[in-house]
Formats: C-alpha cells, structure tokens, sequence
C-alpha cells in the first residue's frame, strides 16, 4: 500500500493548495504557504517561549508568585509575537483584500482596488533595510496615487525567498481574486 504523503516521490508545491470550489469565500484566506523563512523564526520564537516558561515555573517553585507573573507575562508576549509573524502577509476574500504586518492589518474593500500588479522593482531584503532588485506586487488604491502604491509581498519576504515559482503562483492567484471581485 502506497502512503504518498510518507515518500519523497511526490512533488511539493502542487496545486493541492488551492482553493477548492466548494469552500466558503467569505472566510479571509491566504492564497500560498507561509514560506520556510517565517516558518522557521516562528519556530525559534516558540522555541525560545518554552523556555521562558519552563524558568517560569522554575521561578513558581522557588521564588514569588509576582516574579514568575513577570516571566510568565514574557513568554505570553513571545508566543503572540511567534503567532503575530506566522500570520503576516495577504490575505483574500469576498469582501476584499487584507494586508497584515506585524503591528497592523490594513482592509481594502474590493470597490477601493483600482489594480493589483507584479512590478520589478528595489525591494526589501527579509524585511531589512538593505534592498535588492527583484519583484514586488503592489495595490494601487483609488484613493491613491499610483506612486503611494501599497507593497502585499515581494520575492524577497521571508515567504518568497529563493521561491520564485511561488511567488509567481501567489501573485497570479491574488491577482484573478482582484479580476474577478474588482468589476462588481
């Protein structure tokens, strides 16, 4: 008996990500996989808050209970960060495009979206402020400028890094969203 999901024979990355026709559109979804980069700090993140709250409770045991609050308080504070970075990025729906960073979510209503395009442009490397050459797809508001464009992602985000075929299935995908629910 074949177990597929046990063998290396499969190919990654297939179509099996997709939305499915019977799925409710209504529910705010992201259109690709975190990629590994975010996976990867999440996971150090969550590693790091395990052991916060294992000196926590160390703490209980051995010293006050306002002390072990604080540590407590900490490694609460590191896993909402954790899970924070594992939901950034764009997201789809009916009722219109939703980007979220680490410290806000900004809701575009699909009547609001003029455009969503892939343009080559400089952009951020994993966030940082050095920048590279590379693609970036952009929501042009109407109101806004199409200089004031908003950047959803790039391919070099920690979803997209060394993953073009990624990127570009994600940003084909977000852009048939912005065709089909922009003409209403």
């Amino acid at each position: 008996m074949p177990l597929p999901f046990l063998t290396a024979d499969r190919a990654f990355e297939t179509a099996d990500d997709l939305a499915l026709p019977y799925h409710d559109r209504d529910r705010w979804r992201r259109p690709y996989r975190p990629g590994p980069w975010r996976v990867g700090a999440a996971a150090l993140w969550l590693l790091l808050a395990s052991f916060v709250l294992f000196a926590a409770v160390i703490i209980a045991f051995t010293a006050s209970a306002a002390e072990a609050a604080v540590i407590f308080g900490i490694a609460l504070a590191v896993i909402v960060c954790a899970l924070r970075l594992l939901r950034m990025g764009a997201w789809v729906s009916a009722r219109g495009l939703r980007h979220v960073t680490f410290f806000g979510t900004r809701t575009t209503p699909w009547e609001r979206v003029v455009t969503v395009r892939t343009a080559q442009q400089p952009v951020r490397w994993l966030g940082l402020p050095r920048t590279v050459q590379g693609q970036a797809l952009v929501l042009v508001r109407r109101d806004r400028t199409e200089q004031d464009a908003q950047v959803l992602m790039t391919t070099h985000n920690a979803d997209f890094l060394a993953r073009q075929g990624s990127f570009d299935r994600a940003a084909d995908t977000i852009e048939a969203w912005a065709a089909e629910h922009g003409r209403r």
